[in-house]
């Protein structure tokens, strides 16, 4: 009997068999994702970098572990970056102006790397600082992430047990912010190992106001700091010890994520970025660079990049192509071998194939870094800053040396490349656009006093609005106004978060748009004291904040379309009305 035969159709069966079998596992095994960004984290503060005045191994080790792009490039505040690690796209072209206000918001044409994965059957979810727009249909919910724990504002008053959001519903968070973000980013990924997560964790510190545990801030109270700011006489000790002190939380932080990765043998097949949005919020050590948080310079803009992924990425890579925020979400893309279903392009390029360590064409060209009007180019060695002089960042990367009168032609071609990305992006303008309302498919939208305007004798708490409230509201003149835009007509309920003192109980508040208006007394007294100071370590510029409790207004029917959301008082029986912190609007008729 001739057995060759048979044996051969039966060799090349288990080969297709193994073949569809590990077409399938590598169908099934696609690479979750977490991102790791930080707030005013500088490119020094890490002991990787050479900074012996703290220790960050857990950190380190994801340099040490996975892959390091030793050229890698943020913009110089918080929500331009945010916003191009999010899409690909420089920040100028989704209408990205500003902080706060509304400036922060994103063009929703726009999708974000939670839409990508998430049509490719990824659990998403966002725990942290959003700071790219509040009202759907810039809530991080109508951008992609199912689930959202945390603010979305610039900065928040106070890091311990604050209020804060889920989804909408305002909820009071659980300890120290980051240990509650990191908690639940852990949570989450047991809820979902069964399945691809994408986890985006854009923790808040080391943002000032300066807080963090005692466990962490008395390693620093009385440590002498061995590595100091270039000019000595411009940096506050006090402040580097909390700025470092918060960086050693989040390092411990991230040490219990990857722990429990690897406890759920997760690690493997998890794609780990951690990266920084802006250069350090103080004048401290970041390895000699010029400039800090604000400036376009390479201390201003320079960012930690590691990526680890044991299952493809060889550890221990130093990458020196240049590399920037806009390149995140085109790289992620092929590193989940995931195409981009819309057909304009990025900003940003892929580079996924260096990261594998395989051989990538790579085009050239510049990151261009931009903020109030200064504008400065990096190519892969030189930079022009924003008043055109021209560094050699690799023999001089503080930027001592202008070289552009010996190196005038590749000024000259600098400056021209400058001008046409100014023209073509940077010009991109959306001021003044109303506060949505009222979006389709979601059933809360809050409109805080960040985003109002006040009249009369009203005052904000503080100059930055990010986690300010209004106060001394003394007349029926005075008045809050939200330039809005209701988006699908419909009734809500609109619930109102207030302190009083108990004298001024009474007063007859009324919320009132176009034709539409409804009345109700603040019955209960809610006289908190201000908290922040007491866990501040270092004297804060931002608003102290205060527990406020809700009072519902009662049901208003808005109609669709553009207009002003008036609230003010129509009697006062006592001194002043309310203390004013935001208003909750809740779809009732869906």
């Amino acid at each position: 009997m001739n057995l060759a035969k048979p044996l051969s159709f039966l060799i090349v069966a288990l080969c297709l068999g193994c073949a569809k079998e590990n077409k399938v596992k590598n169908e099934v095994e696609k690479p979750n994702i977490v991102v790791i960004l930080t707030d005013d984290q500088g490119w020094g503060d890490l002991s990787i970098h050479g900074n012996t005045n703290l220790s960050t191994p857990h950190i380190d080790s994801l340099a040490i572990e996975g892959a390091v792009f030793d050229n890698f490039y943020v913009q110089p505040v918080c929500s331009p970056t945010r916003a191009e690690l999010l899409t690909g796209m420089y920040f100028p072209r989704l209408g990205v102006y500003s902080t706060s206000a509304g400036g922060e918001r994103m063009d929703t044409s726009f999708p974000t790397f939670a839409d990508f994965f998430r049509k490719s059957g990824y659990a998403t979810a966002a725990y942290g600082k959003w700071h790219n727009g509040m009202q759907p249909p810039y809530h991080p919910n109508s951008r992609g992430f199912e689930d959202f724990y945390g603010f979305c504002s610039g900065h928040w008053g106070n890091y311990f047990s604050p209020m804060l959001e889920h989804n909408g519903e305002i909820v009071k968070g659980e300890g120290f912010l980051v240990d509650d973000f990191v908690n639940h980013g852990i949570d989450f990924i047991s809820k979902h190992q069964e399945q691809p997560f994408l986890l985006y964790l854009p923790l808040n510190t080391p943002h000032s106001p300066m807080q963090v545990p005692d466990v962490f801030w008395n390693k620093f109270a009385n440590r002498e700091l061995q590595k100091r700011y270039q000019n000595e006489s411009e940096e506050d000790l006090q402040f580097t010890k909390a700025a470092l002190a918060m960086v050693e939380n989040i390092d411990w932080n991230v040490g219990r994520l990857t722990s429990y990765l690897k406890q759920k043998e997760l690690d493997k097949n998890t794609i780990v970025v951690f990266m920084s949005d802006n250069g350090p919020n103080g004048w401290r050590w970041n390895g000699g660079l010029r400039g800090k948080k604000g400036s376009t310079d390479e201390g201003g803009v320079k960012s930690p990049f590691f990526i680890k992924w044991p299952a493809a990425i060889e550890s221990g890579q130093h990458i020196e192509q240049l590399m920037g925020s806009v390149d995140l979400l085109p790289t992620l893309l092929g590193l989940a071998s995931l195409e981009s279903p819309i057909d304009r392009g990025f900003d940003g390029q892929d580079f996924s194939g260096l990261i594998r360590g395989q051989r990538q064409q790579v085009k050239d060209r510049a990151i261009f870094n931009h903020w109030n009007n200064k504008t400065s180019v990096r190519t892969q060695s030189y930079r022009l800053d924003s008043e055109n002089r021209l560094y050699n960042i690799v023999s001089d990367p503080g930027q001592t040396t202008d070289i552009s009168l010996s190196q005038s032609k590749l000024r000259d071609s600098l400056i021209i490349l400058k001008s046409k990305w100014i023209e073509e992006v940077a010009r991109t303008k959306r001021d003044n656009q109303p506060f949505t309302l009222g979006h389709p498919g979601f059933k809360l939208t809050q409109l805080p006093a960040r985003d109002g305007e006040a009249h009369g004798n009203i005052q904000r708490s503080n100059r930055w609005p990010n986690d300010s409230f209004f106060t001394n509201w003394k007349s029926i003149q005075d008045s809050i106004t939200w330039d809005i835009e209701v988006l699908e007509k419909g009734t809500f309920e609109a619930i109102l978060y207030y302190t009083c003192e108990e004298q001024n109980i009474g007063a007859e508040l009324e919320l009132g748009f176009k034709d539409a208006a409804i009345k109700k007394s603040v019955d209960k007294p809610n006289s908190p004291p201000l908290i922040g100071a007491e866990n501040d370590r270092y004297p804060r510029m931002e608003s102290y904040v205060k527990d406020f409790i809700p009072i519902s207004l009662g049901e208003i029917h808005l109609e669709q379309g553009k207009g002003t959301l008036v609230l003010k008082a129509t009697e006062i029986p006592g001194e002043e009305v309310i203390d004013f912190r935001l208003l909750q609007f809740v779809r009732l008729d869906e």
